[in-house]
């Protein structure tokens, strides 16, 4: 076995590749750049070595210091994790002429695979269902209209080695396929130093649905069941699962034989991915092959109880399979939500910042359930603008899919992340969706059920009078400790008082609230609930019990009340005495500034180009500029027709949000 190995990447996948070579008794070395001097992979390598300036394509990226560091170290093996290097055949043959161990398939299949365009005239020669498609290079943006047109709209623009949702657009119109087009091929330039893109048919309500595989050198292929991934925004996977709710056995017996056989077309060794799109009647086609460790492969390894990285260690050095098909069977369900640092009430748009704070909720691994949770940053750690915006992957176990999503509510509701914009909400919100709940799901989930972007969840009425009781109960203790500190409370806790108007999601409701040493019984209009905790002010997390019933809420403090959230809702719930709370409706509500005139910056980034000038007349959805974050290309538009008075900035300068990129007259 091997004695060192280095992994060529940063962040929660690194971290996750040294715990399976730690729990192996193999050494680590990390690689990190300027960005990344104090980050966790390189606490918790047991060496480290500086590969450049912040950007990936001045380090993580750049072959030759990557050898640099395998030579320094004297590495036997290398972990590429994804992204990155990952599928980079050049680099697997550098490491073949070097005589270190690539933890991945041989370059051959790397090239035959990472080619979407050859591995879909490989796939259709091994016998696998495939998308119609232009399988030819596209030279310009008119072609790429003309091709479209031929297909037919809706068209997938997508490079052709691209992954991860970099270089993908979805076109409906000529003028999107000519954006789509040019847009796609600066994203695959700037990731993968390979822009050439292809088209191929966007099929419809469609579900992504991939087949895990793993294969060794000794003519062994298995398939490791299917994750489901078809929760997505703008083709980037948001949540996945295992299994699917939707496969039936001999669908998913099809589907993982047919990959199968691809991966022995082209001689594939290692864990791999074939990913397919299946429609409602479970028709299924190939999308493409990633050659490399996915980022949602922990569910395949809470539903199989296999470990991918230590099996893709093994196989790199010569192992063969120590199980069949046969010994693979699925064992209850597992879910993944992946935790970005993008701000869902602004449309998702890129965070970067110190994580104030970030406290994930406990790890468990019992024979009821399992919470794990995969992750590269650490409380007072930086998010940086030049790598991926996801923070961690949160993953549950249990027997069933809605054990495994009770879990999942749970553990989200716990997690604490302050300091950046992130999509905790969101994802929140989405474990309680009636859709998602009962399995009936497409990629065009996201797009249908939040077409104007997610503006937060309102918690229905029998909630909102749990999280009333709740509060009532909270502000009681917190008046406690505010009379004994004061001076004004003699132990005699009735003083604090009964009756108190809760507002809560443009609500009141009124409350009678008594005590007892285990805990407050509140009684509402309709309702007499008990309310149990051991939450005290300051604490930012109250894990409660209302009528039995768990609940656990972010707090907050504000004057008369709290801050609340969970469950996908951010409330403000002030608790007031009756006669306060008539004299706060008479208060107006502060308006926020207009800024109509102004095309402000939404996310700190780079300004790869203007389309305007001083003097222009734009329409409504006209493109006004380009700003790149997190190696995303992100179109700015007119919002309404006017005329450009002044442009502020110039392509290349770097911006803050909400920075004044264009000033209207």
């Amino acid at each position: 076995m091997f004695q060192k190995i280095l992994i060529a990447n940063r962040g929660e996948i690194a971290c996750r590749v040294i715990k399976t070579a730690r729990k192996m008794g193999i050494r680590t070395v990390a690689v990190y750049s300027d960005a990344d001097r104090n980050a966790l992979h390189v606490k918790m390598a047991d060496e480290a070595v500086h590969i450049g300036a912040a950007p990936a394509s001045q380090s993580y990226i750049v072959i030759d210091k990557i050898m640099d560091a395998i030579r320094q170290t004297g590495a036997q093996a290398v972990h590429p994790g994804y992204g990155f290097l990952s599928e980079n055949m050049k680099f697997a043959e550098a490491l073949e002429r070097e005589g270190v161990a690539f933890i991945g398939p041989p370059s051959p299949a790397i090239e035959a695979m990472g080619d979407k365009i050859t591995s879909k005239k490989l796939a259709q020669a091994a016998g696998v269902s495939t998308v119609p498609g232009y399988m030819g290079l596209i030279a310009d943006a008119e072609e790429a209209v003309r091709i479209s047109n031929q297909i037919g709209y809706p068209v997938m623009i997508k490079a052709s080695a691209g992954g991860g949702g970099k270089g993908m657009r979805i076109a409906w119109t000529d003028q999107e396929a000519r954006e789509g087009f040019q847009s796609s091929k600066n994203e695959a330039a700037a990731s993968f130093g390979d822009d050439r893109i292809f088209i191929e048919k966007f099929v419809t309500q469609p579900r992504h649905i991939e087949i895990q595989v793993l294969a060794d050198s000794h003519g062994n292929c298995v398939y490791l069941h299917e994750r489901e991934c078809s929760i997505q925004r703008r083709n980037q996977k948001v949540i996945e699962e295992a299994p699917s709710p939707f496969l039936d056995e001999a669908t998913r017996r099809a589907m993982g034989e047919q990959a199968c056989a691809l991966a022995r077309a082209v001689g594939y060794t290692s864990a791999g991915t074939v990913e397919f799109i299946v429609d409602g009647d479970r028709n299924f086609y190939f999308l493409e092959m990633n050659t490399r460790l996915q980022v949602e492969h922990p569910v395949t390894e809470l539903i199989t109880g296999i470990d991918l990285v230590e099996q893709m260690i093994r196989v790199a050095n010569g192992e063969a399979l120590p199980f069949a098909q046969s010994d693979l069977k699925i064992n209850g369900w597992a879910m993944e939500s992946r935790l970005y640092a993008e701000d869902p009430y602004r449309n998702f748009l890129p965070s970067i910042g110190r994580l104030t704070r970030y406290r994930p909720p406990a790890e468990v691994a019992a024979p009821t359930h399992v919470v794990r949770n995969d992750t590269g940053v650490y409380e007072g750690g930086e998010i940086s603008m030049y790598y991926d915006p996801m923070i961690a992957k949160l993953c549950t176990w249990a027997p069933t899919r809605g054990d495994a999503i009770e879990r999942m509510r749970q553990a989200l509701d716990e997690f604490e992340v302050e300091g950046i914009g992130h999509n905790l909400p969101f994802l929140s919100a989405v474990m309680d969706h009636p859709k998602f709940v009962s399995g009936e799901i497409s990629t065009a989930f996201i797009a249908e059920e939040y077409p104007e972007g997610f503006m937060g969840a309102t918690p229905p009425d029998t909630q909102l009078a749990r999280i009333a009781a709740a509060a009532a109960a909270m502000h009681r203790v917190a008046e406690i400790r505010r009379a004994r500190i004061s001076g004004r409370l003699d132990n005699h806790e009735r003083h604090v008082g009964e009756h108190w108007m809760v507002t809560v999601a443009g609500r009141e409701i009124p409350v009678r609230i008594t005590a007892d040493r285990q805990g407050s019984t509140v009684e509402l209009q309709d309702a007499k609930l008990r309310v149990e905790s051991d939450w005290l002010p300051g604490q930012t997390l109250a894990r409660l019990s209302v009528d039995g019933t768990p609940l656990v809420m972010k707090v907050d403090r504000l004057p008369s009340g709290f801050r609340l959230r969970l469950r996908g809702a951010d409330l403000k719930c002030y608790v007031r005495r009756p006669r306060a709370a008539e004299l706060a409706r008479l208060m107006p509500e502060k308006l926020p500034p207009d800024t109509s005139k102004f095309l402000l910056c939404p996310m700190p980034g780079l300004v790869v180009c203007i389309n305007v000038a001083a003097g222009d007349e734009v329409q409504e959805g006209q493109a006004l500029a380009t700003v790149e974050a997190m190696k995303m290309e992100n179109i700015l538009r007119a919002e309404k027709r006017a005329v450009v008075k002044s442009v502020n900035a110039e392509p290349g300068a770097s911006l803050k949000v909400d920075d004044v990129i264009i000033e209207f007259e």
